[in-house]
C-alpha cells in the first residue's frame, strides 16, 4: 500500500464517521507527524490515480449534433455550474487554509521549545 493510499483510506474513514474533510486531514496529520498540506497532496494525488476528480462535479453527456441553440445552451449551463463548483472548492480551500493556520499557531510554541531545546543541547 502506498503513503497516499493509507492516507486517502484514513481521511476517508474518518469523514465517513461524520468528521469534516480538513479536520480529517489535521488528525492524519498529527497521527503520521507530516505536515497537513502533505497530507492533503497525498489524498488528491491518490484520487487522481484513481481516476476521481478534484471534486464531485456533474457531468452531463455532450450532444454532437442537434439544435445549436440547445448546444448552446447546456454549454452556458454548464459554465454556470462550474462557477459554482469553483465556489464550493475556494470555500473548501479557505477552510483547509485556516485549519492548517490554526494548527500551526496552536503547535507554534511547542516546536520552538523543541527547537531550542536542540539549539541549546548543541551549545553544551
Amino acid at each position: 500500500m502506498t503513503k497516499a493510499q493509507e492516507v486517502y483510506e484514513r481521511v476517508e474513514a474518518i469523514v465517513a464517521t461524520g468528521v469534516r474533510k480538513a479536520d480529517a486531514f489535521r488528525q492524519v496529520a498529527e497521527e503520521l507527524e507530516q505536515p497537513f498540506n502533505s497530507m492533503r497532496g497525498a489524498y488528491y494525488a491518490h484520487t487522481r490515480t484513481l481516476g476521481l476528480p478534484a471534486s464531485p462535479r456533474q457531468r452531463k453527456a455532450r450532444t454532437t449534433n442537434g439544435d445549436p441553440i440547445e448546444q448552446a445552451t447546456d454549454v452556458l449551463t454548464r459554465a454556470l455550474e462550474a462557477i459554482d463548483a469553483e465556489l464550493t472548492d475556494a470555500k473548501q480551500n479557505v477552510e483547509d487554509a485556516k485549519a492548517e493556520y490554526d494548527h500551526l499557531r496552536e503547535t507554534a510554541s511547542e516546536r520552538k521549545q523543541a527547537i531550542q531545546a536542540k539549539i541549546d543541547a548543541l551549545k553544551a
